[in-house]
C-alpha cells in the first residue's frame, strides 16, 4: 500500500555545518524498505539509508542512529528510546533497532548521521518515522460485522456506517481495517486511502492482512462519520477456471478500529460493532472476473457523512472471528497509475463500436457521460481484434469482463469500477452509444504500488519495445500476487511463472515487499509433506502440487531476493520452506533420482507443425525434474552457508553430489549426448552444472547446432527460456545469444513485437503469421514468463550485474557484452545504496562506457576487448586515475576495481 508522508515540518539545516560536512549527506531513510511506514509489527525493525556524496571512492566509516517518540525532542538530542552511539561500520542497510521494547499503535521518529572514509561527517538527517501496528491480539477490541444479505451471485455490495464524536484536540487518528472480501473506506465522505482491492489476497484460511492508515486530517471537531463498502473479491467471488465461487467463505464482513489520540494523551477507540448500520448502494454486482453492475439510482449521496439520514438502515450483525491469523500489511496494495486516452474509435466489420486505448493495460475504464434515467452503457473488454478486425474475447473463457452502468439521468455522471479489474486494450460499447465522445473515456492502469527502479534502453527500437512489453506484462500481472494472466478466468499466482521472472522483475521495480508478502503464503500453503502447490494462494486441490520448476519457487525466489537486496532475513524466514521442498523431492526419489510424479515440464515450448525429421523440442520431464532438484539443493546449500548452518550445508552438499551423479548415469549416453536432444535439456544441464567438466564444451556445441538447425530460432518453453542466453554467454557464445534475441520471425521474442504486441504473450505464436489465433482455451496476450529475457538484457547486454559475495549491489559488476550490431545499450538501477548505471555506445570507432557507482559500494568493471587498448577515463589515461586498482587482462577484456563515482571510459574498438 502507499506509505504516506506524515508531513513532519522539521529538517536539519546544513547551512551552519562546517564545509567538510556539506560534502556528505544522508537521504532516503527507510524502515523495512519503506518510507514512513504504517503498521510495522517487527519487534526490531530494520533501518536503511543512502549516502549522498559527489566525491569518488566514498565509503561509510561510521554511523549513529537515534530514535524517539517525540520529533521535537529528537532534534535536540533528547532521544528517549534508543541511541546507537557511534558505530564504526560501513553498514547502511538493514540496521536493526536495538532500543526499548516497542509499543503498539505508536509512532517512532528516527534520524541518522554518518562519517565517511575521507574525513567528512554529515549532519543529522531529516526525520523519518515508522508507526507500529497492533502488536498483540488483545490490542484488538473491534468486532467483525456483517449484513443479513443473502449469498447470491447478483447480490449488491453492502455499505456500513457509524457516527461518532471527538471530544478534544486531536493529536492523531489511526485507522486499522480489514475485511472478508474487499473494502473501500470513507471518513466524512472522503476516501481513506488511494489503495484498491484491499486488504489484498493471502491464503485467507491461514492469514488475513489488515491495513493501518493515518486519518488525522479527515476528522473534524465534534461529530464525524465513518463508513465502508464491501465487495466479493477473492474471498467470495469466482476463482480459478471451473466456475468455483465462495472458496473462502459465503459472508462478507468488515473489521474497523479507529484509534483517536488527543493532545492530552488520552485515547478514544471507535470499533465496528452491533451499533453500526448497513444498507446497500449502487454497486449491484461485482466480481473480479465478470465485472461490475452499477445502478446510479441506488446512490446514497453523503452516506458516509454526519448529516446523512440513515432511516431504514439495519443494525449490523456481529460474527465470530475466523481462525486465520490477522497480520499487518506493509506490502504494496494495488493503486491507480498511468492513464490512457482513446487513440481510435473503431467501427468494426460487424458494426460494433470499439474503443482502442493503444496499450494492453490492466485496470479499468472511467468515464463521464450523460444519459436518460434507466438507460445504460455496457463496456466489454478484450485484448485484441480478430483477423477481420472485429472485437475478440473468446480467449477469456468464462470471464465476462463486462461493466454495466445504469444512468440516473442527472446531467453528466462520472464513474469508475470499485471491486473488479480487467485486462484489455479494446472496449466494445453497447447500450447508450448514440453520441460517443472518445475524450470522455480513460483507461486507468491499476497494479501493486511498487516504485520503478530500473530502465533499459538500446539502439534497437524493437528491443526497446520488447522492454516496454516486459514492464507492462509485469505491471498488469503484479496485482497483489504475481498472476499468470489478468484477463481470463484464472488470474492465479502460478509459482513457475513467478520464479522464472523474478530477477527481471527486481530490475524493473522494487518488488521486495511484494514478494516478501507472497513468499509467506508460499510457505503457508506448502503441504505437510513439503510439496508446493501449483498456485499460491492455493485455490486448486491438494493434488495440484509438486511440479518441478513450479515448486522450486520455494528456493529460487528467496535466494534471488538475497542476491538482489542483500536481505538475509528473507532467507532465514523462508529456510524451513526451502528445506521442506528439497526434502520432499528427496523423499520422492529412488537412488537419488527424482523420476516420479506429475510435471508440467518445459511448458508451452515450440512445437514444429510438421516434425518429420524427429527433432521435436520435447524435453524429458524427469530430466528437467532432476536438474531442478539439483538446483534447489544447491540454493539450499548456499542459504545454509549464509545462515551459518554448517551441518546442513555439509549434508545437502553431499546430497547434491549424489543427485548430479544420478543425472549423469540416467540421462547422459556413453558418447556424451543427453537422452533429450532439445535446447532446454542442454540449457538446464549446463546452467545447473549437471555435466562433468569434460563434457560441457561438447554440450555447448550440441546446443548451438540445435539452434542453428532451427534457423537460429529458440524452441524453449517456460523453464528453458530464462537460462538460454545466459548459458550461451557463459560458455562463450554470446554471438548466438544475440542472434536469438534479435530474431524477428516465429518463434522469437521479437515476433510478437513485430505483430504489434504491447505486452508479453503467453505463447510464442498467440497470433499466427496468417493473423489467426492459437487455441482459445489458453491464449493470453498478457503473460510475463517469456519476459524473463529482460534479465539477460540488463545483466549481459547492458552489463549491470550483482556479485553474490557481496549481494544487494554492495559490490557491483559492470561488464557489458556488445554484439548483434547493437551500437548502444544502457541499464539504470536504483539500488538500496543509490543509482547505478552502465551505459555504453560505439561511436566513431570508439567504445564509450559511462558508469555510475553509488556511495558506500564498489565495482568490478570489465571493459570488452580492451586488453591491449589505450583506455582513458574522462580524458585521463587509466593508469593515472586515482582509485582504479587491480587492473588486469582477462582474455581480451580489461578488468579492474573502482570505488563510487561517475566514470567515462573510452577506447578504440578493434
Amino acid at each position: 500500500m502507499k506509505n504516506y508522508y506524515i508531513g513532519i515540518a522539521i529538517g536539519c539545516c546544513l547551512l551552519d555545518l562546517p564545509a567538510a560536512a556539506q560534502k556528505l549527506g544522508v537521504t532516503d531513510l527507510r524502515t523495512e524498505y519503506l518510507k514512513n511506514p504504517m503498521g510495522i509489527e517487527a519487534a526490531a525493525p530494520r533501518l536503511s539509508w543512502k549516502m549522498n556524496s559527489a566525491q569518488r571512492n566514498v565509503m561509510q566509516s561510521a554511523y549513529q542512529i537515534r530514535v524517539g517518540t517525540d520529533s521535537a525532542g529528537l532534534l535536540t538530542g533528547q532521544s528517549s528510546v534508543w541511541d546507537s552511539g557511534t558505530q564504526k561500520s560501513d553498514a547502511s542497510v538493514f540496521l536493526r533497532y536495538a532500543g526499548k521494547q516497542l509499543k503498539s499503535d505508536t509512532r517512532y521518529y528516527w534520524q541518522v548521521k554518518i562519517k565517511d572514509n575521507q574525513g567528512n561527517e554529515s549532519g543529522w538527517s531529516a526525520i523519518s518515522s515508522w508507526h507500529t501496528g497492533l502488536l498483540n491480539p488483545d490490542d484488538w477490541s473491534a468486532q467483525w460485522i456483517t449484513s443479513s444479505l443473502a449469498d447470491t451471485v447478483e447480490g449488491p455490495s453492502p455499505i456500513f456506517r457509524k457516527v461518532f464524536a471527538t471530544a478534544g484536540k486531536v493529536k492523531s487518528a489511526i485507522l486499522y481495517i480489514s475485511a472478508h472480501g474487499l473494502y473501500e473506506a470513507q471518513i466524512n465522505g472522503k476516501r481513506v486511502s488511494q489503495d484498491h482491492l484491499a486488504p489484498g489476497w493471502t491464503s485467507y484460511h491461514k492469514r488475513l492482512l489488515y491495513q493501518s492508515y493515518e486519518v488525522t486530517n479527515l476528522l473534524k471537531d465534534g461529530q464525524n462519520a465513518i463508513g465502508f463498502t464491501l465487495g466479493d473479491g477473492w474471498y467470495r467471488g469466482y476463482l480459478a477456471f471451473d466456475g468455483k465461487r465462495s472458496f473462502y467463505g459465503k459472508h462478507l464482513s468488515g473489521l474497523v478500529q479507529l484509534v483517536v489520540e488527543y493532545t492530552d494523551g488520552t485515547k478514544k477507540v471507535i470499533n465496528s460493532d452491533g451499533s453500526w448500520k448497513y444498507s446497500t448502494g449502487p454497486v449491484r454486482f461485482s466480481d473480479l472476473y465478470n465485472g461490475e453492475i452499477y445502478d446510479a439510482k441506488f446512490e446514497k449521496p453523503g452516506w458516509a457523512t454526519v448529516n446523512y439520514k440513515d432511516t431504514g438502515w439495519k443494525n449490523a450483525q456481529i460474527i465470530a472471528p475466523g481462525k486465520e491469523v490477522l497480520e499487518s500489511s506493509i506490502s504494496p496494495l494495488a493503486s491507480k497509475h498511468e492513464q490512457f486516452s482513446v487513440v481510435k474509435v473503431i467501427k468494426t466489420p460487424k458494426g460494433e463500436t470499439v474503443l482502442d486505448f493503444g496499450q494492453n493495460v490492466v485496470g479499468w475504464v472511467s468515464f463521464k457521460l450523460s444519459g436518460k434515467a434507466g438507460s445504460f452503457i455496457k463496456l466489454e473488454h478484450g485484448e485484441v481484434l480478430d483477423k477481420a478486425g472485429n472485437f475478440y474475447d473468446a480467449n477469456l473463457r468464462r470471464a465476462k469482463q463486462h461493466v454495466k452502468y445504469i444512468f440516473k439521468g442527472n446531467g453528466v455522471e462520472s464513474y469508475e469500477p470499485h471491486f473488479t479489474y480487467q485486462g484489455f486494450r479494446y472496449v466494445k460499447l453497447t447500450g447508450n452509444t448514440a453520441h460517443i465522445d472518445p475524450s470522455a473515456f480513460k483507461a486507468i492502469a491499476v497494479y501493486s504500488d511498487m516504485d520503478p527502479t530500473g530502465t533499459f534502453t538500446s539502439s534497437n527500437p524493437l528491443l526497446n519495445q520488447l522492454q516496454h512489453n516486459i514492464q507492462w506484462g509485469q505491471k498488469g500481472n503484479f496485482m497483489d500476487v504475481p498472476t499468470d494472466c489478468p484477463q481470463r478466468d484464472e488470474r492465479l499466482g502460478w509459482t513457475g511463472d513467478a520464479q522464472v521472472f523474478f530477477r527481471t522483475a527486481a530490475f524493473n521495480m522494487d518488488v521486495a515487499g511484494f514478494f516478501t508478502k507472497w513468499m509467506k503464503d508460499v510457505a503457508s500453503d506448502q503441504l505437510a509433506n513439503g510439496s508446493i502447490p501449483y498456485v499460491v494462494p492455493n485455490v486448486l486441490t491438494q493434488n495440484d502440487a509438486g511440479s518441478t520448476g513450479w515448486g522450486d519457487v520455494a528456493t529460487i525466489i528467496p535466494w534471488n531476493m538475497y542476491v538482489a537486496y542483500g536481505d538475509k532475513q528473507v532467507l532465514a524466514t523462508q529456510y524451513p520452506s526451502m528445506k521442506a521442498w528439497v526434502d520432499f523431492m528427496t523423499n520422492k526419489s529412488k537412488n537419488d533420482l527424482w523420476n516420479t510424479g506429475s510435471h508440467f515440464g518445459d511448458w508451452l515450448f515450440y512445437r514444429p507443425e510438421d516434425d518429420n525429421d524427429g527433432r521435436s523440442a520435447i524435453t524429458d520431464k524427469y530430466l528437467i525434474a532432476q536438474a531442478f532438484y539439483a538446483h534447489s539443493t544447491q540454493l539450499l546449500v548456499n542459504t545454509a552457508k549464509v545462515l551459518g548452518k554448517k551441518d546442513e550445508e555439509e549434508k545437502y552438499t553431499e546430497l547434491l553430489d549424489r543427485i548430479k551423479k544420478a543425472f549423469v548415469k540416467e540421462y547422459i549416453t556413453p558418447s556424451g549426448r543427453l537422452v533429450s536432444g532439445s535446447q532446454t535439456a542442454y540449457v538446464l544441464a549446463l546452467n545447473f552444472d549437471m555435466l562433468p567438466d569434460n563434457l560441457r564444451q561438447q554440450a555447448v556445441d550440441f546446443l548451438v547446432k540445435n539452434i542453428e538447425s532451427y534457423g537460429n530460432h529458440l524452441t524453449t518453453g517456460f523453464l528453458g527460456t530464462p537460462y538460454l542466453c545466459h548459458v550461451l554467454t557463459r560458455f562463450g557464445r554470446t554471438d548466438v545469444a544475440y542472434k536469438l534475441l534479435l530474431q524477428e520471425t516465429y518463434p522469437s521474442w521479437l515476433y510478437p513485437v513485430k505483430m504489434g504486441a504491447t505486452t508479453i504473450w503467453e505463447r510464442w505464436d498467440g497470433i499466427k503469421p496468417d493473423g489467426s489465433f492459437q487455441t482459445t482455451g489458453m491464449n493470453s496476450f498478457n503473460h510475463y514468463a517469456y519476459g524473463a529475457i529482460g534479465d539477460w538484457m540488463y545483466r549481459v547486454m547492458a552489463g549491470l550485474d550483482t556479485d553474490e559475495s557481496e549481494p544487494g549491489y554492495k559490490k557491483i559488476i559492470i561488464a557489458p557484452q556488445p554484439g548483434g550490431k547493437i551500437t548502444q545499450a544502457a541499464a539504470k538501477l536504483e539500488t538500496l545504496y543509490g543509482l547505478t548505471v552502465s551505459d555504453w555506445k560505439i561511436e566513431g570507432g570508439q567504445f564509450k562506457l559511462k558508469v555510475v557507482i553509488p556511495p558506500n559500494t564498489t565495482a568490478l568493471i570489465r571493459l570488452p576487448g580492451a586488453a591491449d587498448a589505450a583506455v582513458t577515463e574522462s580524458g585521463t589515461a587509466l593508469k593515472d586515475v586515482k582509485g582504479i586498482v587491480k587492473v588486469s587482462n582477462q582474455g581480451n577484456d580489461l578488468e579492474f576495481n573502482a570505488g563510487s563515482g561517475t566514470y567515462q571510459f573510452e577506447y578504440a574498438v578493434k
